[in-house]
């Protein structure tokens, strides 16, 4: 009898390649590695970057409960558990792709070596060249010298745990980089980005977890300065949704004036003032969402609403109703608490707004990476003074490039600066208006591309390759907003 199906299985170097284009970014893949390292009870977990230009690697070690060989063969299997599985609470994985998928994104060659407390090391290997040319799920038994080598290395002196380890990385791939001090810069400045990340990303762990990137302990960022006395707490609610509860608190944290210079730069977080403002959205105590407004409607990223963050706690069981996505990083907040959640966040908003607004706080942006805002708001001797930023990137070009008429454009520049219509922004800020004017009328536009691409062009005529200088557009004010060929 002749079947009234067909078997549709996918072909594997297109699923690898699928897998390798989910979007993850190095924080984010290392991050979902530790996710691994905490589900096994690890009390340390070391995460190492080695420079060797195209024989660069990554690792993550931890000294958790380790695997037996059908473990292993499981966790490096794609999609072995779904997110309907059975979980313990201190799982933090959801789809059974993480370890997978964040490797995919990050290296051609994924090697996992762990053991249990019975002492004996397993070892698997995916080669990503290797299922190409196959075109077969060829989980390779074990690794190449080399790797072995480093697997040696990295294991030394434990009993039990995991290492997983990435070689061949993407971007990574050419001898020439052995000289190139950018490339080997670039590689531990992304360790930098690393750390910060898992600083804000763990937190709540970082108690009874010692972890560490390079050898320097991850300390917790706390997004809500909840030790200060001068923070507000709107009262936390418990919201109900599918038989269990979402808890929802919010925090107006403290103007700058109660705030010393260090603990106003650390509260800015790795993104500044601006972008950590929002909901920050956790499962399981790890978080998923950091400073957001989820599209709830009329919400969106404004100066005096930077003190606003908003504490929320999903459930694991309620993932699916929150469209949690396989990298853990993005949210959808169920269509039954939207209503609710808009209605804690205008009530915060409002006490956020109302400390700027009666207090004289200046809400400053985190002038952490001083190429991203074109005016910079500082408060010197008691006087609040308004500057265009000469160091960002089309100020610098306009000045090199305008020699003939330096004092002219310097003068401009000084006229705009001494005459910032303070008194009609007082006005148009006094009161919570939603006709409030978005860069470049909030949408893609021919305006927009001319400005971004004189942009573009003026950071590469300053020395940055067009990927950096892309990358340089996505973190700026207002394109980090916007969407143009930057984020293509």
């Amino acid at each position: 009898m002749t079947p009234d199906f067909d078997i549709a299985a996918p072909d594997p170097a297109g699923m690898v390649a699928s897998l390798s284009s989910l979007g993850y970014s190095i924080e984010a893949a290392v991050a979902d590695l530790v996710d691994n390292s905490i589900s096994a009870k690890a009390g340390q977990i070391d995460v190492v970057f080695t420079w060797g230009a195209e024989n660069s690697w990554v690792a993550v070690i931890d000294n958790g409960e380790g695997m037996a060989l059908t473990d292993l063969i499981t966790a490096m299997t794609p999609a072995a558990r779904g997110p309907a599985s059975e979980r313990t609470a201190e799982d933090l994985g959801r789809f059974g792709m993480g370890l997978k998928t964040a490797s995919f994104s990050q290296a051609r060659q994924l090697t996992v070596t762990s053991a249990n407390y019975s002492g004996e090391w397993h070892t698997r290997t995916w080669d990503l060249d290797t299922v190409e040319s196959t075109r077969e799920w060829r989980l390779l038994h074990n690794a190449d010298l080399k790797t072995l080598e480093i697997l040696d290395q990295l294991r030394e002196g434990l009993v039990a745990g995991t290492v997983v380890l990435w070689r061949r990385l993407n971007g990574y791939g050419s001898d020439e980089m052995d000289v190139d001090q950018t490339a080997q810069q670039q590689f531990y400045d992304e360790a930098t980005r690393v750390k910060r990340h898992l600083e804000m990303v763990f937190a709540r762990f970082l108690k009874d977890v010692d972890l560490r990137i390079q050898g320097q302990r991850v300390q917790p960022w706390d997004p809500f300065l909840s030790g200060h006395p001068s923070v507000q707490r709107v009262p936390a609610e418990a919201l109900p949704l599918a038989h269990s509860t979402v808890k929802v608190e919010a925090f107006v944290l403290p103007s700058a004036q109660k705030l010393s210079k260090e603990q106003y730069d650390a509260a800015g977080g790795p993104n500044g003032w601006l972008n950590q403002q929002g909901f920050y959205v956790y499962r399981r105590n790890r978080l998923i969402l950091a400073g957001d407004w989820l599209d709830l409607r009329g919400l969106r990223q404004e100066e005096k609403y930077n003190l606003v963050r908003i504490s929320v706690d999903v459930p694991a069981e309620l993932d699916a109703e929150w469209s949690v996505d396989v990298r853990k990083s993005k949210v959808v907040p169920p269509v039954a608490l939207r209503r609710h959640l808009r209605r804690i966040a205008l009530r915060a908003r409002e006490q956020g707004a109302d400390v700027i607004r009666h207090r004289g706080q200046i809400a400053a942006r985190q002038h952490g990476r001083t190429f991203v805002y074109p005016w910079r708001v500082d408060k010197l001797d008691g006087r609040i003074k308004c500057r265009i930023n000469r160091e960002h990137p089309l100020v610098r070009e306009t000045l090199r490039t305008s020699e003939e008429r330096s004092a002219t454009v310097k003068a401009l520049l000084t006229l705009l600066e001494e005459t910032v219509p303070v008194e009609a922004l007082r006005v148009i800020h006094e009161a919570d208006a939603a006709d409030d004017p978005e860069p470049f009328g909030g949408k893609p536009n021919e305006t927009q591309e001319a400005v971004a691409s004189e942009l573009f062009a003026a950071l590469v005529n300053q020395g940055k390759s067009p990927e950096e200088a892309n990358a340089m557009l996505r973190d700026m004010d207002p394109f980090n907003r916007l969407s143009g060929f930057w984020n293509q």
